[in-house]
């Protein structure tokens, strides 16, 4: 007999669906997202308009922001992993919220009375306004990754429960709506600054921020009421470390289970502190920070997906994607807006079916087998770009020294009539005017095969990307979950920092082929240490199909680095 009981009806189905933990989550991403998108897009531009139409802002913005990452990624998962999970997502939405709120507020104020304020006190009031949107906005950047961090890494592995391919599932439906809100947030508002005022656009994304903000808390509140396991945060955390403490040396080496071997050294520092701790001095108290931070690193260090981690963050090293760098570039080889636009909306289409390939080649080949064949996919898109660099109709010229321009406004003198191009006149050409973009090249053969690669590398690339998230998400304790992907964020802050340090030290077109070169050589290390990773995994298994009975033996976890 069949004592499955009654069979759903589709309505009920449906109700289910929308009322669902999952589809709750995906809701307050959206919503989440679509503001991160709106005001990412919005404050770069406010801070050009305030500043005269100069970049300087925009680049202190970036520099505070990528530094501030940096830093202080680890302590921020850290505080994410000793706190109760409702908590942390609740502070970390309202201080977001909050101070894109009140920086809208500021900025709108600034607008409004600008020179007046310039008037006062021989401009220092608006100088002190300057510094204050830049701190507020980067708190709300710090709280956005903690947010990041709870929510993406933390709550839907726990939803997804102990189900792989729902948790792959999820991950790709958490990227697509990043990809869809990345295009269609900063449309949205663009267009409300282009037919009202940078005014209106202020206050308009304050508002949208208010209202998200309590829809967003709501939706919180209900997914954790659906779902128990995200209240077991603090008695699993004792348990590991009571079962730390009575495991022998020898039953942590012998055992195969990603959570035990990847020595959690956080909890280490806890279980081995004396009872003596209780007379701490201020010394002690003020480089705890410090302390956190070095724990963190370390931690990162002897995790299991180490060289997986590393591996995504070299992929930030590069020139090859369409942000401030490449946009300029374009317009200095004859690309008008309109044609850009549509050349970044292929870019997320790319990212869209890269997803969803990740889902389908993850099923078919297992988890680790889908980086490395979406890293050798890259990696082969790319070669387009290499050869875009000796294309006809490339600027690159070895007789001008890549140099030259830093040179010139460190000493205080003119630049060679062939480095006038510099960073600065690259950027700022995203903002020119049809009459004022440079002539038609010769050849668009360059640019065609540099766009063509970027674009098609994009497919390897979010599926790339996905896998190593999904494998920190399976293969980190839950302990450790928010210090490792603190420390993961800042790495990959940190080589993005560096691609942007590469741009400044060579700015001119004449040396973007050089620049093309140098991203493409990190991201093909970046897929030799990810290879590494998956041979250590898999050894010789890597180069054969499996069934989808074997694909759980290939999450055994690789032997350990050596602990530092």
């Amino acid at each position: 007999m069949d004592n499955s009981g009654p069979k759903k009806t589709c309505c009920e189905s449906v109700r289910d669906f929308f009322t669902s933990a999952k589809f709750l989550i995906y809701m307050g991403h959206a919503l989440s997202t679509w503001g991160d998108r709106m005001w990412n897009f919005a404050v770069a531009v406010f801070l050009v308009e305030l500043y005269g139409n100069s970049l300087l802002l925009t680049a202190v913005y970036g520099l505070v922001v990528a530094g501030s990452v940096l830093l202080l990624g680890a302590i921020i998962g850290d505080w994410v992993d000793k706190n109760p999970r409702l908590k942390v997502a609740q502070t970390s939405l309202l201080v977001q919220n909050s101070c894109v709120i009140l920086c809208g507020i500021l900025l709108m104020v600034v607008f409004q009375f600008k020179e007046q304020l310039v008037e006062l006190y021989n401009g220092w009031i608006l100088t002190t306004c300057y510094i204050l949107v830049i701190t507020i906005a980067n708190i709300a950047n710090l709280a956005s990754t903690a947010t990041s961090i709870t929510i993406q890494r933390d709550w839907v592995v726990v939803v997804a429960g102990q189900d792989s391919s729902t948790l792959a599932d999820m991950n790709a439906t958490v990227r697509i709506i990043d990809q869809l809100t990345n295009i269609l947030a900063p449309m949205l508002v663009g267009q409300i600054m282009a037919f009202g005022s940078h005014f209106i656009g202020c206050g308009f994304i304050s508002g949208w921020n208010l209202c998200s903000m309590c829809v967003e808390y709501a939706l919180l509140w209900t997914v954790y009421q659906k779902t128990p396991a995200l209240s077991m945060k603090g008695g699993q955390k004792e348990q590991q470390q009571e079962l730390k403490q009575l495991s022998t040396p020898k039953d942590l080496e012998n055992s195969q289970s990603p959570e035990e071997s990847s020595q959690p050294l956080m909890i280490e520092a806890i279980v081995s502190k004396p009872d003596a701790l209780k007379q701490r001095g201020c010394c002690y108290q003020v480089s705890e920070p410090l302390r956190t931070l070095k724990a963190g690193w370390v931690a990162y260090y002897n995790q299991n997906i180490f060289l997986a981690g590393m591996s995504l963050s070299f992929l930030y090293m590069t020139v090859l994607g369409f942000d401030c760098i490449t946009t300029g570039y374009a317009y200095t080889q004859g690309l008008n807006g309109s044609v850009l636009s549509l050349l970044m909306g292929a870019s997320a289409v790319a990212g869209i079916c890269g997803t969803v390939a990740f889902t389908w080649v993850r099923k078919k080949c297992g988890l680790i087998r889908t980086g490395f064949i979406s890293g050798t996919a890259q990696l082969s898109c790319l070669m387009l770009c290499v050869v875009s660099v000796f294309a006809p109709g490339s600027p690159l010229d070895l007789s001008v020294s890549p140099f030259q321009d830093l040179y010139s406004h460190l000493m205080g003198e003119k630049a060679l009539p062939e480095a006038e191009h510099s960073l600065s006149s690259i950027l700022n050409a995203t903002t020119a005017s049809p009459a004022e973009e440079l002539p038609p090249l010769q050849s668009y053969m360059s640019v065609s095969l540099l766009f063509a690669g970027v674009i098609a590398a994009r497919i390897g690339l979010w599926s790339f990307d996905l896998t190593v998230t999904q494998l920190i998400q399976e293969n980190v304790m839950e302990s450790e979950r928010g210090v490792i992907n603190g420390v993961q964020n800042s790495m990959n802050y940190l080589l993005d920092l560096l691609h942007f340090i590469m741009v400044i030290l060579a700015p001119n077109p004449e040396a973007f082929g050089l620049l093309v070169i140098i991203s493409v050589s990190f991201v093909a290390m970046g897929h030799v240490m990810y290879f590494g990773f998956a041979f250590k995994s898999l050894g010789s298994r890597l180069f054969l199909c499996c069934s989808p009975e074997q694909k759980v033996e290939e999450v055994e976890s690789p032997s350990l680095p050596t602990t530092v």
